[in-house]
């Protein structure tokens, strides 16, 4: 799962030159067409349904994942491309994370989880200014994201080589089983697996913007996070089969942006 870097250059270009004009240019009165471009900084609070998640890891002895929103970080930046009026197009890109942990007191197992939800993209919107200084905003994004679960047992001790080659001992068949008389009921070291899915994203929103001066504005706003075409991989390498379709991370997001440039 990454965030495109490109979104990150996008904002940091809006936002200088947003800062570098010598004359802040008013708001723009309802009946004229926006102009401008802008950056900024947009966290926000999605609540994706973790119920399947939770469900797998309660069942591997894991506590589960808080279900009460993932906090998002991330920026945005776009321009008004002026040949159509009020129409903009930019990027957006943001990232989160829940995570768990629960320790079995009889054996001294550590088990820990976490959940990481980004995604990045092109936006398109288009924007209808209601009066001086306040406008709305409706259109999409579409882009790819995804998310990583990642998966750690450990029993404390401090890992070593030795203590590493004993996992290989303790799963599977054939070449990797397990020895006899082996006690495995607190296995040394540490094990981590990261289930990868990436997805395709569409991202509709909406969104008031009112503009505070001519350079600085504020943004309150929802959409619905859909995550579409899944592939899911083990530690980046191996496909992993059979994941339930609904485990993603498509859920409503509600939003706020702190936005730099002409408005």
């Amino acid at each position: 799962m990454r965030t495109p870097a490109l979104l990150l250059t996008v904002v940091a270009l809006c936002v200088s030159l947003g800062l570098a004009q010598d004359e802040v240019i008013p708001p723009k009165h309802s009946r004229m067409a926006k102009v401008g471009l802008f950056g900024g900084f947009t966290p926000g609070m999605l609540f994706p349904n973790v119920k399947p998640i939770n469900d797998f890891l309660v069942a591997g002895g894991a506590a589960p994942l808080k279900d009460n929103g993932v906090f998002m970080l991330g920026g945005t930046g776009a321009a008004y491309i002026m040949i159509v009026p009020n129409l903009r197009v930019g990027g957006l890109g943001m990232s989160g994370s829940i995570s768990s942990t629960s320790l079995d007191v009889a054996t001294n197992i550590r088990r820990e989880a976490q959940l990481k939800i980004g995604y990045g993209g092109v936006t398109v919107e288009y924007v209808v200014p209601i009066f001086e200084h306040l406008d709305f905003a409706f259109g999409t994004m579409l882009g790819t994201g995804g998310m990583d679960l990642t998966i750690r047992k450990s029993n404390g001790d401090a890992s070593t080589w030795a203590g590493e080659q004993g996992y290989l001992h303790s799963v599977g068949t054939g070449d990797f089983a397990v020895p006899t008389g082996t006690d495995l009921s607190n296995p040394p070291g540490e094990v981590t697996r990261i289930l990868t899915g990436s997805f395709y994203m569409i991202i509709p929103s909406v969104s008031f913007e009112y503009a505070v001066t001519g350079w600085f504005a504020i943004r309150l706003g929802a959409s619905y996070v859909g995550m579409v075409g899944p592939t899911w991989k083990i530690d980046s390498n191996y496909d992993l089969l059979g994941v339930p379709s609904d485990v993603n991370g498509n859920g409503f997001m509600v939003n706020l942006g702190l936005l730099v440039g002409t408005f």
